[in-house]
């Protein structure tokens, strides 16, 4: 790869590309090598930083740079600043480059922006049928049903504190009415829901505070558990607690219905049996 990159930055350089009826060395790359777009435009670029900065080529060798991290060095490289910033980029995957670039060189203006699409998925029309056999036949082996695919959150870094995620969320089909997946109806209900205490509230702010929340349930039930150690704390009408490490959850001393409160020492661990811890 170091080879074909040298090699390619001379043709570049003598704009030999030009002789063979291409309007760049992508096209060339594209057309006559038969490269995809997006791997001719890593090699454009890799060839043109080559030139610029010779220095890169014996980390190519080395394979401490990669072709998929070239983008984001030549973003924020300098003649002034290719001693500091070039070993920042070794051993580096994309996503690692990126946020690397974007401390380099933050975004000057970070748009703020909400985009809902509509993501197409392809409708199972017909279901197959299972092979037919007899009694005194062994069944035939079934091919294992498909994973459904997982639903993914990604980022994209803005600047060294700021990113852009993306994530995929389901309709309800009834607006006002939350499910316990993030739901774009739920969102907007939940924001105007905020509006005494954040009007005007973005649905960045309403998902922060929602995590606020669940992060802060979370230490409770941490703090509840290591201060039981894991045992139920259930008391015994013979004396004592009932002090079962089985079928845990953590309960409220006094129920929430009556104003029971939802900390340390307003919670506590018991035992899931109904026939043994009735209220």
């Amino acid at each position: 790869m170091a080879d074909f990159l040298v090699a390619l930055a001379d043709f570049d350089r003598q704009r030999l590309w030009v002789q063979l009826g291409h309007a760049s060395v992508f096209y060339y790359l594209h057309r006559d090598l038969k490269l995809s777009k997006g791997a001719a435009h890593y090699r454009k670029v890799a060839a043109r930083l080559i030139q610029e900065f010779p220095e890169v080529v014996a980390p190519f060798r080395e394979g401490k740079l990669c072709i998929s991290t070239v983008v984001e060095l030549a973003r924020v490289i300098t003649p002034g600043n290719s001693e500091e910033v070039l070993p920042r980029f070794f051993y580096l995957s994309k996503q690692e480059a990126k946020a690397v670039a974007v401390e380099i060189c933050p975004a000057a203006v970070v748009p703020r922006r909400e985009v809902v699409t509509k993501a197409v998925t392809e409708a199972v029309t017909e279901v197959p049928r299972a092979p037919s056999f007899h009694l005194d036949e062994t069944p035939p082996h079934a091919s294992p049903a498909p994973a459904p695919a997982e639903e993914r959150a990604s980022s994209v870094p803005l600047t060294s504190n700021l990113q852009r995620l993306h994530m995929t969320s389901r309709e309800s089909g009834v607006k006002g009415i939350p499910l316990p997946v993030l739901d774009v109806f739920a969102i907007d209900a939940a924001r105007k829901g905020q509006g005494h205490a954040q009007p005007g509230a973005s649905a960045e702010k309403v998902i922060e505070a929602a995590l606020d929340l669940l992060l802060a349930q979370q230490a409770t039930r941490r703090e509840v558990w290591s201060r039981d150690e894991g045992k139920c704390t259930w008391p015994l009408d013979s004396g004592g607690v009932c002090g079962s490490t089985l079928r845990l959850e953590i309960d409220h001393v006094v129920p929430r219905g009556r104003g029971g409160l939802s900390t340390v020492d307003g919670c506590r661990l018991r035992r899931v049996d109904g026939r043994i811890h009735l209220r």
